[in-house]
């Protein structure tokens, strides 16, 4: 204790402990620092910093020194801001007593409570508002707690609320920042699941991808991949542990699998033990926590479902975050899935060398736009690690949220040219005119489209729809990367037992070597698309004059 003759020793405490508390960034040892402080300044035997609830009725946290473990367990129960302590919630002012048991709001001590007498209490307050308060009991000597005593707690209450709000702040920003350079792993690892799973046709080695890559994508201890056959669910690919020597069928009406199949909607279970109608231990998970279900859906057909069980750290339960990430990532793994197990063997060798070039130019994509960006974030997120200064810490983590804004719905755009939703929900004509509506706004090109399909409602064989919006949507690259065309015309239209497709433009027009040919400028899949389709592709080549590509697909 400072004795109350030595002022200037006090003052200079004080100071020496407020640069102490603002340079700590670890809220329980701010609080741990301002106890024995407390405690030294005053001379008190017993300290305590109550915590007050969010309605600021009552204490959610009690912090005691000088109380051994064997009184605490002695005592029972901590107080929760009831009595005497009460009175300091109710009105946040500093109140000094010559003998706690005497006031009339007393609720005197428990059984084997330390006694104690002389008594100060000291609010806490953080913005205008209380955020708790400090309690010291017992002054050395047997004395009363003096003014000076007062005087000194009051400005170490102050500066704890100062280091207190600021360690708060950067625990936020810090939490932020994590968030963000997560969410950039978690594009990071998109973009190569694209470029992994894209490159497979092995239906083995397409499950055994999706599975790990899902598992790394949400950080999840254990993935499954659940696949439809007939009524049954059936276990066909796991991460993360031990796959079973005979595979685990289940029927698909009993299982919560089978509902978020059925509903075509992820769900998210806090609770796996009294959520999940099938058992975990059957599946080989018994010690399972939570767990994140995605459907993997492909043109709307339900093939299986994806299974995450618990996080690898921290939390265990999974976050909206995961599961938005996981339902991008099962749209991709449907696709795949899906061509796998039915494309033909022969029709693979035809298309190999068009789908290579499409994924180069997606590679291309990815590197020249989701990548690079991704490197910007990083360097962004890496300068705001480095600042000192909490407002301007959150000011960068703002840009940078930001810009992982502007990177998700890149990515988003990306996935949706891969493979639209429109042409699966509501067919060729309005995909094809969503198509074109978007390519003029981004390119600034003047098109013109008659799209005659008969019926609005009028569906064709998937293939064949793919082939058609494949063809439009090539020709289309090719016009805004090549031609330096103004004006384009599209024409899509059904006659004859056929669909027929014109793209003209009036750009520089491609030489005659070029379209007879194999040919660059994605031609290759165009010519392979419209063989497989049974199909004939003529390109008319009209230099200076633009190029016309027409095609006839028979239904």
């Amino acid at each position: 204790m400072l004795e109350s003759g030595t002022d200037d020793q006090r003052l200079s405490r004080l100071i020496d402990v407020g640069r102490g508390l603002l340079a700590e960034l670890d809220p329980d040892v701010v609080l741990d620092r301002l106890l024995e402080t407390a405690r030294e300044l005053t001379g008190a035997r017993y300290a305590a910093v109550g915590i007050l609830d969010e309605q600021r009725t009552g204490l959610a946290r009690f912090v005691t020194r000088g109380v051994d473990d064997t009184t605490h367990r002695a005592i029972g129960d901590l107080p929760r801001g009831n009595g005497i302590l009460g009175v300091l919630i109710d009105d946040a002012r500093p109140l000094r007593l010559h003998d706690v048991g005497e006031h009339p709001q007393s609720y005197g001590f428990p059984s084997g409570h330390p006694p104690m007498h002389a008594f100060l209490g000291v609010p806490v307050v953080i913005r205008g508002e209380a955020w708790g308060n400090l309690y010291l009991t017992e002054k050395e000597g047997g004395g009363d707690f003096t003014a000076e005593d007062e005087e000194a707690v009051v400005v170490l209450a102050d500066w704890a609320a100062i280091a207190i709000e600021n360690a708060r702040l950067y625990g936020d920003a810090a939490r932020r920042r994590d968030e963000l350079q997560r969410a950039a792993r978690a594009l990071e690892a998109t973009s190569a699941i694209a470029r992994a799973v894209g490159g497979e046709t092995s239906l083995e080695r397409v499950l055994e991808l999706v599975v790990k890559r899902g598992r790394a994508l949400v950080e999840a201890r254990v993935v499954l991949i659940l696949l439809r056959e007939g009524d049954e669910l059936v276990v066909s690919a796991v991460a993360g542990m031990p796959a079973a020597r005979e595979p685990v069928r289940f029927p698909l009406a009993e299982a919560t699998a089978g509902e978020v199949l059925t509903e075509g909607r992820a769900r998210r279970v806090a609770d796996v033990g009294r959520q999940l109608r099938w058992p975990a231990a059957r599946l080989g998970v018994p010690d399972a926590e939570s767990a994140l279900l995605v459907p993997l859906v492909f043109r709307g057909s339900a093939l299986g479902v994806l299974v995450a069980f618990d996080h690898l750290h921290g939390e265990p339960r999974f976050s909206r975050d995961d599961e938005e990430l996981l339902e991008a990532f099962a749209a991709q793994a449907a696709t795949a899935v899906a061509t796998a197990r039915t494309v033909e063997a022969e029709r693979l060798r035809r298309s190999i060398e068009g789908a290579e070039s499409e994924r180069r130019r997606w590679a291309r994509e990815l590197h020249d736009e989701t990548l690079q960006a991704l490197g910007g974030l990083k360097l962004l997120l890496g300068a705001a690690s480095r600042l000192d200064d909490p407002q301007a810490m959150r000011e960068a983590l703002a840009q940078a949220a930001e810009h992982v804004g502007r990177e998700i719905e890149g990515l988003r755009a990306l996935i949706a040219e891969l493979r639209p939703a429109a042409l699966d929900d509501l067919g060729l004509g309005p995909a094809l005119r969503s198509l074109l509506q978007r390519t003029a706004g981004a390119q600034g090109l003047e098109v013109e489209q008659v799209i005659e399909l008969g019926d609005a409602e009028r569906r064709f064989a998937p293939e064949l729809e793919t082939a058609v919006y494949r063809l439009v949507q090539e020709s289309l690259t090719n016009v805004v990367k090549h031609a330096g065309a103004r004006r384009v015309r599209v024409v899509v239209r059904e006659e004859g037992g056929a669909l027929e497709l014109e793209v003209a433009d009036d750009g520089v027009g491609l030489d005659a070597e070029t379209t007879a040919g194999a040919g660059g400028f994605g031609l290759v899949g165009m010519r392979e698309r419209v063989e497989l389709a049974g199909g004939k592709l003529e390109i008319a080549a009209r230099p200076q004059r633009g190029t016309v590509v027409r095609a006839r697909l028979p239904l």
